[in-house]
């Protein structure tokens, strides 16, 4: 069996954005406590140290992620598709956006204003000419926090594991979950 070391413990707390308060309260022991074995001056018993830990656990359970959230079917389009065949899907689709991927990796966004704003007779200009900056990209574990921020911004959120695209996220898919 692994122990959790002083620095491990103080990772995975502030990872979980817990206070010392929070994790002690939640384990059953004293925040001075979780001060002295985070900072290594004292090797908590067993028990003491599992129930920590068990509290650590319990607080990455409630914690929100991205592939939690994410739609993994991703309706998109690539860089050489033709306007109009974009503007059919998303007309298709119900969709005012969507991302542009180029053998799964994002390379930008298309969206029904930037259509708009491209002129007339851009149908069958490639997407790549019309096309806006991508939508910003996140590993699967990023947490809902981090999203909502980014989603302040951008219109929608790629989850990319390994630089390919695997979900989409937009803020109805925040609103969804938190309703």
């Amino acid at each position: 069996m692994d122990l959790p070391t002083p620095q491990d413990l103080r990772e995975r707390r502030t990872s979980l954005g817990l206070t010392q308060s929070a994790l002690a309260e939640s384990a059953g022991v004293s925040q001075p406590l979780i001060a002295r074995i985070e900072g290594g001056d004292v090797d908590p018993r067993l028990s003491t140290l599992r129930r920590i830990v068990n509290a650590l656990e319990e607080a990455e359970g409630e914690v929100v992620r991205a592939e939690d959230l994410m739609h993994e079917t991703v309706v998109s389009v690539a860089p050489d598709d033709a306007v109009s065949d974009a503007f059919d899907l998303m007309d298709e689709e119900a969709y005012s956006q969507v991302p542009v991927l180029q053998n799964g990796i994002p390379v930008g966004s298309l969206s029904l204003s930037d259509i708009n704003e491209a002129g007339e007779d851009v149908g069958n200009y490639p997407v790549s000419e019309v096309m806006s900056e991508s939508f910003p990209t996140v590993a699967r574990d990023v947490t809902v926090d981090e999203l909502r921020n980014l989603l302040d911004h951008y219109k929608a959120v790629m989850v990319t594991d390994g630089g390919e695209t695997v979900g989409i996220i937009t803020e109805a898919d925040i609103a969804a979950h938190l309703s």
